[in-house]
């Protein structure tokens, strides 16, 4: 149940055989404060089940012909070197985790690269990311890591810091030095673009600031003549779930030839806005990230020129108190929150621009062709599951033949994060 309805699964959606003991192990993990990183319990999650790379999925390996590319330009414009790490001190950050450093493989060197790319605006800007690199391995893969919500208080837990505990510095180095070149960009933000204010849950920008990171990874990879291939991996969960599907939709339209997408896995993304704006302000039931989505539709107001006073979105208090600070608590309860005009034309479908704008950064209705699978947590309360449902219905219904639907039976936002990287790192594998 989702919101009070049932979702339908498709007839041949995939759950991996064993999912359900996954999760309880993984859930021992997660009780030891594991869930900052994820991927540390599913990377000893993989050891131990090893079969699911075999595991067969709903999908088809039919070549579909790919659009034409955009011309090649150089975006990088600046790199520094953080750091080398060996395996025996990347084992030491996954210590807590039995057998998670027998996977490593190869020690890695950390830089921070600074990049061309464009605000929402269309303005020239420098943004930037974190490259990983294992040391002594080619050629290899390029894998695309789109990171989740950051406030502006968490900063510095920003990719190209590379600051201690974050997931860059601790799950995502493991998986770099398993044998990926990673490319983590920072989004407009963060970084060396803090000063400009976040685009949160903006397709677009986040779509093409992490394309011109990957472009210029791979620029930065030919300068320290590093060996890659052209396979091209995308991950990313909750926010970065969401970047991630929009990165995948951006490649294969406008970099179909020079960044070819080979495999996607994103989890747990909003990617249907419209019925999730329908959703919130439809709820009867407490919401407790509402917070998240104020911010979502400030983005919105001020990327799409809305412009409105906090009055029209909001009742008092609440209006003036979010003016001041962007962050102050809100309430559960949507109906206390939001002016009861604003609910009922967002219902109504009645408020044209706001409509065009969510319209605009719905990003589950489009035919794929490289691999992709959906991954998400059936009891998901603050992305809701039927993002990822009507994403995977709507896909079939335009012929893709290579779309895969992994729900997670029970898995919240947070509990089904660990077995979203065990499922999407055991699908990228298979390619």
């Amino acid at each position: 149940m989702v919101g009070g309805t049932t979702r339908r699964l498709p007839r041949n959606a995939c759950t991996a055989p064993g999912v359900t003991g996954v999760l309880l192990f993984i859930k021992l993990l997660s009780d030891v404060s594991l869930f900052r990183s994820p991927l540390l319990s599913n990377l000893y999650c993989l050891v131990l089940f090893t079969g699911l790379l075999a595991t067969p999925a709903c999908k088809s390996t039919v070549a579909e012909p790919a659009a034409a590319s955009a011309p090649a330009t150089t975006v990088l414009t600046g790199s520094t070197l953080i750091g080398e790490y060996s395996t025996a001190t990347l084992a030491g950050r996954v210590q807590e985790v039995p057998l998670a450093g027998s996977l490593l493989r190869y020690p890695i060197r950390v830089y921070r690269l600074t990049y061309h790319t464009r605000t929402p605006e269309g303005t020239e800007t420098t943004a930037s990311g974190a490259v990983l690199m294992p040391v002594g391995a080619g050629p290899l893969p390029v894998l695309s890591y789109q990171h989740g919500t950051l406030e502006p208080s968490s900063e510095r837990q920003a990719p190209s810091y590379y600051a201690t505990g974050s997931d860059v510095w601790s799950v995502v180095s493991v998986l770099a030095s398993t044998g990926f070149v990673v490319s983590a960009p920072d989004y407009l933000g963060y970084g060396a673009s803090k000063a400009l204010p976040h685009p949160y849950e903006h397709a677009a920008s986040l779509a093409s600031a992490s394309a011109d990171m990957l472009r210029a990874t791979r620029e930065f990879c030919e300068q320290q003549k590093l060996a890659v291939n052209q396979k091209n991996f995308l991950l990313g969960y909750s926010e970065g779930g969401y970047a991630t599907l929009a990165l995948h939709k951006l490649l294969e339209d406008k970099y179909a030839t020079t960044l070819p997408v080979t495999a996607s896995a994103p989890g747990a993304g909003a990617y249907h806005k419209t019925a999730f704006a329908r959703y919130i302000l439809g709820a009867t039931q407490p919401l407790n990230f509402l917070s998240s989505y104020v911010w979502v539709l400030r983005t919105y107001d001020r990327i799409y020129g809305l412009n409105r006073p906090f009055t029209f979105y909001y009742q008092e208090p609440y209006a003036t108190q979010l003016q001041a600070d962007p962050f102050a608590t809100v309430p559960s309860q949507q109906s206390q929150l939001f002016a009861p005009a604003f609910r009922q034309a967002v219902l109504n479908n009645s408020d044209a621009p706001l409509s065009a704008a969510l319209a605009d950064n719905d990003i589950y209705d489009w035919k794929p062709r490289a691999p992709l699978a959906l991954f998400h947590g059936t009891a998901d309360d603050y992305v809701p599951f039927f993002n990822s449902q009507d994403a995977y219905d709507a896909m079939q219904q335009r012929g893709a033949t290579q779309v895969e639907l992994h729900p997670i039976p029970g898995g919240n936002h947070f509990s089904a994060a660990a077995a979203y990287t065990l499922g999407a790192y055991a699908f990228i594998s298979q390619f």
